[in-house]
């Protein structure tokens, strides 16, 4: 089962593909989008870095992978549904354009995906990690319906302001899911 074309009431989500390079760069050149993640804006050569990797991880499990989500012909979000470290996990991510911000594109488009992985991949655990400074992304997976798990402190060369709290992650698994459901 290659990834699938998605579709919520206002965005369609298309796989990753290299047609895609330029939108991941333009979203990456934004240092405001990135303060959470790298703090700063990435270059070129570090954006089509990373495509090639996301590329990779979207042919390592069927169904799981990256999609580029848009509301109408706009771009609205990166978004990341890739294998995790164990069978019949993935992990969610999404990063969105600032003009984007506060749309609830995060949150719906991540409804779609968690929907996919569960009923159609059949993954029994999602998780979502990001700083505990990062309010808004904990925000995203609030309302997602996903349970706050543990706060741990990695250890970085460069840390950026707010590491010393840490980072978070969160979950959602299959029975959750179904109890609560996303949708």
């Amino acid at each position: 089962m290659p990834q699938p074309v998605l579709r919520t009431e206002r965005l369609l989500l298309v796989p990753l593909a290299d047609e895609h390079l330029e939108l991941e760069v333009e979203l990456d050149a934004d240092a405001e989008v990135l303060r959470h993640l790298y703090g700063r804006a990435r270059t070129r050569d570090e954006v089509t870095a990373s495509h090639a990797e996301r590329m990779a991880l979207g042919r390592q499990v069927d169904g799981l992978g990256y999609w580029m989500a848009f509301h109408g012909d706009d771009f609205a979000a990166l978004m990341m549904l890739p294998p995790g470290d164990r069978p019949g996990e993935a992990e969610l991510g999404y990063r969105v354009p600032r003009r984007q911000w506060r749309r609830g594109f995060a949150s719906e488009a991540s409804r779609e995906l968690l929907r996919h992985g569960f009923a159609t991949v059949g993954l029994r655990r999602v998780f979502a990690q990001t700083m505990a400074v990062n309010e808004g992304s904990q925000a995203v997976m609030r309302s997602l319906r996903m349970r706050y798990v543990r706060t741990f402190h990695p250890v970085w060369e460069d840390p950026l302001p707010g590491a010393e709290q840490g980072e978070v992650e969160y979950e959602l698994t299959a029975a959750g899911a179904v109890s609560s459901p996303v949708g």
